[in-house]
């Protein structure tokens, strides 16, 4: 009897983030899901920052927005609005190409191959510069003293 070998291409933890010869959508949804994931977590944070402190009285109150007028935690807010702003605009991406806005006619499959993913991918690049820009923008307001 033929004994069956387990599979080679198991990665563990690291195949999470690099698993070989990914495309460009392949890392735009692994930063989807962490930017969804930080975005969750801030969200926690702020709830209890504003509803567990303000309930315990002015002092905790006040020592709580001393801490949070740290520069580190300036800098967090910074990369939450630009979490935001990345996973909402490869959200409205991901909903485009889900209504078939976004994915083209097919074509006959005529040697070389060329996939819908590779003929979008100018507009990935553009969802691409687009956040680029609004991030500099943030960090620019961030460093000139906006927030």
């Amino acid at each position: 009897m033929k004994r069956i070998q387990p599979r080679q291409n198991y990665l563990g933890a690291t195949g999470w983030l690099w698993a070989g010869n990914y495309k460009i959508e392949r890392y735009l949804y692994i930063l989807h899901r962490i930017t969804g994931l930080g975005i969750l977590l801030f969200l926690l944070l702020h709830l209890i920052m504003t509803t567990v402190f303000r309930i315990q009285g002015q002092d905790v109150w006040e020592a709580t927005m001393r801490i949070l007028h740290n520069p580190w935690f300036k800098i967090g807010e910074y990369l939450v609005a630009v979490a935001f702003v990345y996973h909402g605009l490869n959200g409205l991406r991901l909903i485009i190409q889900e209504l078939g806005f976004a994915l083209g006619r097919p074509t006959p499959p005529i040697y070389p191959y060329r996939d819908s993913l590779r003929k979008k991918r100018p507009w990935t690049m553009l969802i691409i510069a687009i956040i680029v820009i609004l991030a500099l923008v943030f960090f620019y307001d961030f460093i000139v003293g906006g927030w």
